[in-house]
Order: C-alpha cells, then structure tokens, then sequence
C-alpha cells in the first residue's frame, strides 16, 4: 500500500490554506463578469438618491423638532434627541395603529399563501380557457385602486348589494363603518386585489418543481391531495417565503385602502394604520420630526418581523 510522506492529518487552519493570488481576489469582488456591474450601476444610483438618502435624510430629522417652513426661511429646528421616540411609544393613537396592522395581517398574510398558492396550482394545470382565468385574476392588481374602491363602496355600503342579500344578517353599523368589521375588510379587499401577482410568483415556482417527483408520486399511488402537500408545498417553499415577506411589508405599509375605504382611519381609529398616522402628523399636522420617529420605528418592527419569518421558513 502506498502511502503519502509528510501528509498531516487533522484539521485545516489558515496557514494550510493556499493563498489567493491578486486576480483570484478581484474576481471574489467584482465576480467573473465584472462589466455586470455597469448594467446594474444606474439602479444602484437610482436606490441611492430615492430610496437610501431619504431614509438618512429621515433618521437625523427624527431627533430633531422638525418642521417644514418656506423656501429660504430660516427657522430653529432644535435637538430633541430620543424625544421624539417616548412619545411615540406612548402616543394611544400609534399604538392602536401598530394593533391595527398586526390584525390586518393576521388575516391578509395566511389568506394570501394559502389562495395564491392553492389557484397557482389549478392554473397551472391543463384546462380550458386557462388565459382568461389567469388574466382575471391578474386583472385586480393592474387596475387603479381608485376604481375598485368604489365598486367595494357599492357592493359592502349601508345600502349595498351586500347588505341587501344578507337583510337582517347584516352588520349594523355596516361593515366599513363597523369598528368590528373595517379593518377585516380592509384585509380581504387587500388579499383579493394582490393575489394576482403572488399566484404569478407561485406559477413561476412550480415550474421549477421537477417532473419526476410527480411521477414517482405516482409510482407509489398517491392522490391529488397527497402529491400537493409532499411535492408541491415542499417544491416551493422558497416562493413562500418570499410570499410571506412581501405580503408582510405590504401591509405595514397600508396607506392607500384604509384612506380611500373608511375616510382614513375610521370609525374611531379602527383602521388608522402606522403609514396614515405618519402621514397625518408629518403632512396634515407638520410635525416632521415626530413623524420621521414612527417611520423609523414602523421601518424597524417591519425589519425584525421580516427576519424572523425567514429564520422560520427557511428551516429545514
């Protein structure tokens, strides 16, 4: 038998490990298709001064007591430090916001999953008149929010299409001034109106699932059911995690269907959500510097729930 002289068994530490020459680290950085970076360079500007200066823009003037004045006017906008923050923190209306939302996805975040993923899977079958069923479902999501707004106001008003079938089963006060109902209706309109782009993200998805896991579901004599639930929601769940995320952004970031359904927050606070709230104080009210303080906290809440579903999805 032949061995190898001088060969050292145990682990390998970082003197053993063979240096990387000055191309080598250059294509670590910059990846072997560095002339890629010039393509993606105008959306990366495009973040920059949009989305990232902002957000600075934002976290200085959540400590300050910022309010908007004239062009050229100079005005005292003093340091207030972690001001700003307390009072948030103790503001009722903030914290009916933040309550508001979490119910808002409690219903909008499992409904949106568990639909978009149940009609990617029929539609993605082989059935007649497969583009008009893809095409109405994706229809919600192109359309204005305005218009569909006022088709919800039709069918769930007091005096609604709604109301008049249900007749003594129906809520009293009806159901967008109901403060039982308002927010739960804001969740269906929402999971309704989006579901066509997550039943797209699902589609692509299960394009990916292969084949052969199918068929070899159907070696073993397993049903429809049981091939949905031991090849398909295994096969895309990458897709779901990313459902989940987006799904969960979108609704800390309610503004548009609260504002246009209920009046803005009606009734009594019942769907005022964090967005609404802050554009209330920083817009209606100019108080800038406080509503800079609930942006930065809704922007932290959002980033912590967001990690945790993913740390939660993403296990094995």
């Amino acid at each position: 038998m032949t061995t190898l002289s001088g060969a050292r068994s145990g682990p390998t530490t970082e003197d053993d490990r063979p240096e990387v020459s000055g191309p080598e680290r250059k294509d670590r950085f910059l990846g072997k298709q560095p002339i890629g970076l010039l393509f993606i360079l105008p959306y990366v500007i495009f973040l920059a001064f949009i989305f990232v200066y902002p957000l600075i823009v934002q976290f200085f003037i959540s400590f300050k007591d910022y309010f908007f004045a004239a062009p050229g006017a100079t005005v005292d906008r003093p340091w207030v430090g972690l001001q700003n923050y307390v009072d948030v923190l103790k503001d009722p209306t903030f914290q009916r916001s933040i309550f508001n939302v979490f119910e808002f996805l409690i219903i909008n975040v499992p409904a949106t999953v568990v639909l978009s993923l149940v009609l990617a899977y029929a539609l993605n079958a082989k059935i007649r008149g497969l583009w008009f069923f893809r095409g109405s479902y994706y229809a919600p999501y192109v359309t204005a929010s305005v218009a569909i707004v006022t088709v919800w106001l039709f069918m769930f008003g007091e005096t609604g299409l709604v109301n008049t079938v249900l007749g003594p089963l129906a809520p009293d006060p009806s159901w967008l001034i109901n403060k039982y109902w308002a927010m739960p209706m804001i969740a269906v309109f929402v999971t309704w109106k989006q579901l066509g782009f997550f039943i797209l993200l699902y589609l692509a998805a299960l394009q990916n699932v292969p084949k052969e896991l199918y068929e070899a579901a159907d070696v073993d004599g397993a049903g429809t059911m049981a091939k949905f639930w031991s090849v398909t929601v295994p096969g895309v769940r990458p897709a779901t995690a990313l459902v989940v995320i987006l799904a969960t952004i979108t609704g800390m970031n309610l503004f548009t269907e609260p504002y246009l359904l209920t009046n803005g927050g009606g009734p009594n606070g019942a769907s005022v959500t964090p967005v609404f709230y802050m554009y209330q104080k920083g817009i209606e009210q100019g108080q800038a510097g406080y509503a800079a303080a609930i942006g930065m906290i809704l922007l932290l809440i959002t980033l912590l729930i967001a990690l945790i579903q993913r740390r939660l999805l993403e296990q094995d």
